[in-house]
This record gives C-alpha cells, sequence and structure tokens, in this order.
C-alpha cells in the first residue's frame, strides 16, 4: 500500500502564503495521480486541486484558481500545493491524495492523515 503524509500546514493571516508538501511512501509514486482535498469545519471534504504523473495536467477547483499551484518532484515522491492569498475560507484540514484518474470526478485510492490550515482575518 502507498502511505502519504503531509507537512507545512499553520495559522496564517489572510493574504499570507504556505506551501504544503505530501510525501509518498511504499509505492510506485510516478504511477499515482496525485492530488489535494479539504474538508473545513462542518462541511463536506472538496475537491482542491490535482496533478498527473507528469505534471503536464492540472485541475483546480474554481475558489482556488489564480491563487494555489500544485506541483510534484518524482524523484523526491513529493507533491506540493503552494498557497498564495489566502483567504479566511480557505480554513480547512488539506489532505494529501493518490489515484488513478485526474480532476475532481474520481475519488482517491489513497489518502494522508491531513494536515490543518488555519486563516484568520
Amino acid at each position: 500500500q502507498v502511505q502519504l503524509k503531509e507537512s507545512g500546514g499553520g495559522l496564517v493571516q489572510a493574504g499570507d502564503s504556505l506551501r504544503l508538501s505530501c510525501t509518498a511512501s511504499g509505492g510506485s509514486f510516478t504511477s499515482y495521480v496525485m492530488g489535494w482535498r479539504r474538508q473545513a469545519p462542518g462541511k463536506e471534504r472538496e475537491f482542491v486541486a490535482s496533478i498527473n504523473w507528469s505534471g503536464s495536467n492540472t485541475y483546480y477547483a474554481d475558489s482556488v484558481k489564480g491563487r494555489f499551484t500544485i506541483s510534484r518532484d518524482n524523484a523526491r515522491n513529493t507533491v506540493y500545493l503552494q498557497m498564495n492569498s489566502l483567504k479566511p475560507d480557505d480554513t480547512a484540514v488539506y489532505y494529501c491524495t493518490a489515484g488513478s484518474r485526474s480532476g475532481p470526478y474520481y475519488s482517491p485510492n489513497y489518502w494522508g492523515q491531513g494536515t490543518p490550515v488555519t486563516v484568520s482575518s
């Protein structure tokens, strides 16, 4: 099985930036579409972004387009989420995901434990 571990979350103010990292182990990293999903308090878990094995195809939720950037480093088995211009509505637990297909309409096969991001106004 694949294990995913996120890091980089924290408490920031609106307008600040964070970079989340997710390192995979126990599988072939390049075989998976990687992504990020998040869950705000009291809300359903939602898609944030995904990236295919080569990095040539990316998808973003409308709410984060222009502010967040997903990237991956296959040599390090790591996927990143650069989060700029953070808003209070971005407050959530962010989960790293791995799956076989890109985009918001496919359920990931693997999930990380999550890293919390809190954005104050």
